[in-house]
């Protein structure tokens, strides 16, 4: 069993205005310095009103869940938030889990990635997916019945600029040639693409074109034993790498006062790491402070370490 890493997410987001976003900044650096492998961030640029969509999967979302904040609630841009935190921190690598990145013009998201990537010496992930709020696309003044077409789009751009010395791109949406864009992202071959959603045509092609890990969602989230390898066999067969990353969520395992056990977490996440996940994501809600934090995540790192080495 090849021992995965660790990884958390911090809550960019929260209902009303904290004053001061500092606690995230100072968890962050305690995640680093205490050994956590990988922090990942959300993304909601915009909100409608009909929140009720996020439980529906055929627009994208999960069944039965609910936003964490109304309309009115306080969310941080992603990219810029992990500007801020790769500034603070030397090892951790950054990733969004996910970015709506169609909503973003192609051309200006390869850019701001590459240059995240080369100020972090090569730390930045991009987990990507097609998000599931009609209004958000409304707003960025695009089709959200082409969600799905536009995240391709936005990828094979990015990654054009991100792998040529000298650009050229043509599709339907977009034609350009002769394009320079530097500095190109530390990591050989662009800023690693994690692909979100579950086991269908779309994301197998995904994956299989782009990507190099899979974040699931959905019932196949909720299976990973067997929908690991039943991706991978898929994926071979569309032509693709299936030695792609997989994000996992740790068995949350709770003592009698409603604590995380972490070794019984772990040990309860084992079959998943057997399965083939390579990224375990734990569910540990730090304190504010940053020495707090660190002897918190310390002890989160120590006890993953004891059971997978």
């Amino acid at each position: 069993m090849t021992r995965p890493q660790i990884s958390i997410q911090l809550r960019t987001f929260m209902q009303d205005d904290p004053g001061s976003w500092q606690f995230l900044l100072d968890q962050a650096r305690a995640a680093d310095v205490a050994g956590i492998d990988r922090l990942v961030v959300s993304d909601h640029v915009a909100y409608g009103e009909n929140l009720e969509a996020y439980a529906d999967p055929r627009k994208g979302g999960s069944a039965g869940g609910k936003q964490p904040t109304d309309a009115d609630g306080q969310w941080l841009e992603p990219l810029t938030f992990l500007t801020a935190v790769g500034a603070l921190t030397t090892n951790i690598r950054l990733g969004t889990a996910v970015l709506i990145a169609a909503l973003r013009r192609p051309v200006v998201l390869a850019k701001t990635a590459a240059t995240i990537d080369v100020l972090t010496g090569g730390r930045l992930e991009l987990g990507v997916g097609v998000g599931w709020q009609k209004e958000e696309y409304d707003a960025a003044g695009l089709d959200f019945d082409a969600r799905g077409r536009l995240l391709d789009h936005t990828i094979e751009v990015c990654q054009e600029l991100w792998r040529s010395p000298v650009a050229n791109y043509s599709s339907p949406e977009l034609e350009f040639s002769r394009i320079h864009q530097m500095p190109k992202p530390r990591q050989a071959g662009g800023v690693p693409i994690w692909i979100s959603g579950t086991i269908n045509a779309r994301v197998i092609r995904r994956l299989a074109a782009y990507g190099a890990g899979w974040i699931p969602w959905g019932p196949d989230g909720a299976d990973l034993v067997n929908a690991i390898p039943r991706l991978r066999e898929a994926v071979t067969a569309a032509g693709g790498d299936p030695g792609f990353q997989v994000q996992g969520h740790a068995v949350a395992v709770r003592d009698d006062s409603g604590a995380l056990d972490l070794r019984a977490t772990f040990e309860a996440s084992a079959p998943l790491v057997e399965a083939g996940v390579t990224d375990l994501r734990v569910p540990v809600a730090a304190p504010a402070g940053y020495e707090a934090a660190l002897d918190q995540y310390a002890e989160v790192v120590s006890a993953f370490r004891l059971t997978f080495g």
